[in-house]
């Protein structure tokens, strides 16, 4: 069995990789530079270094190893599209196809582009579904009356704010709304917000409406508990089944050490 990896930045590639050759797939990447882990080619089968924009060199990876299945791991920078794209004509003809610039119309887009040419994207949890967040408060506290009535605020202003594709994440404080994610990123929002915040303030970080659950899942782990411990803030709120985490079992010890509640709701909850 073959599947190709088109990989970014983070410790997601790195875990698929590792369970599909448990799986014993093989493995084909393309790993774009300065976004993926260097270290990613000890675990591949072959591995395509690229910048940003060049398609026809991604197509022609894959063509040449017979992959016609792939996923989308990992993140990119969005400042780095302004700076470090290498777009080759493929990919001007693909930019110029795009009614909007979103980040899911571009993946929609890109994904659509590679399945005309004969390469199924699968979702990113296929073969590690044990990354995706199931319902309840996991932590030893839950979230105060105060800390919920910000999550009720919170949780439809996050969707609203996720249907325009302005980001998936929020810091709400008392009923107000401290931070809005947009292309500084999760841990950046988390330490503008909380710093606002008088004292106890909520990271609400939830998919878009409209989410597709085969990319761009919003992801969580050690590093958002450290700065939410850095920030000041109380309370993580995440979206069961529509997001992931890494490094669970550590990332609950450590909200437990710093007093922080976890819950993982859903819709269904605020109807």
């Amino acid at each position: 069995m073959k599947i190709g990896l088109i990989a970014g930045g983070g410790s997601f590639p790195k875990l698929f990789l590792k369970k599909a050759l448990e799986k014993g797939y093989e493995v084909f990447v393309v790993a774009y530079i300065n976004e993926a882990d260097k270290d990613l080619k000890n675990y591949s089968d072959s591995i395509e270094w690229l910048r940003l924009g060049q398609i026809s060199r991604l197509l022609k990876f894959f063509k040449k190893n017979k992959v016609d299945q792939a996923v989308m791991l990992g993140t990119i920078k969005k400042t780095r599209i302004f700076s470090d794209i290498r777009p080759d004509f493929k990919a001007l003809s693909f930019f110029a196809g795009i009614r909007q610039t979103h980040d899911d119309s571009i993946l929609v887009s890109f994904a659509n582009l590679l399945e005309k040419e004969g390469i199924v994207i699968r979702p990113s949890t296929f073969l590690l579904p044990e990354l995706i967040n199931k319902k309840g408060c996991w932590t030893k506290r839950k979230p105060s009356k105060t800390e919920m009535q910000d999550i009720i605020a919170g949780w439809p202003i996050a969707k609203a704010i996720g249907k325009f594709d302005i980001g998936q994440c929020i810091i709400v404080s008392n009923g107000s709304i401290l931070a809005v994610e947009a292309i500084d990123g999760t841990d950046a929002t988390i330490l503008r917000g909380g710093h606002l915040a008088d004292k106890e303030a909520v990271v609400v970080k939830i998919s878009k409406p409209n989410q597709d659950l085969r990319f761009d899942l919003p992801c969580s782990g050690l590093n958002t508990i450290e700065t939410m411990h850095k920030a000041g803030a109380s309370a993580l709120v995440l979206e069961a089944e529509k997001s992931i985490s890494f490094d669970r079992e550590a990332m609950i010890l450590l909200a437990d050490k710093y007093n922080i509640a976890i819950q993982a709701m859903d819709d269904y909850d605020f109807n």
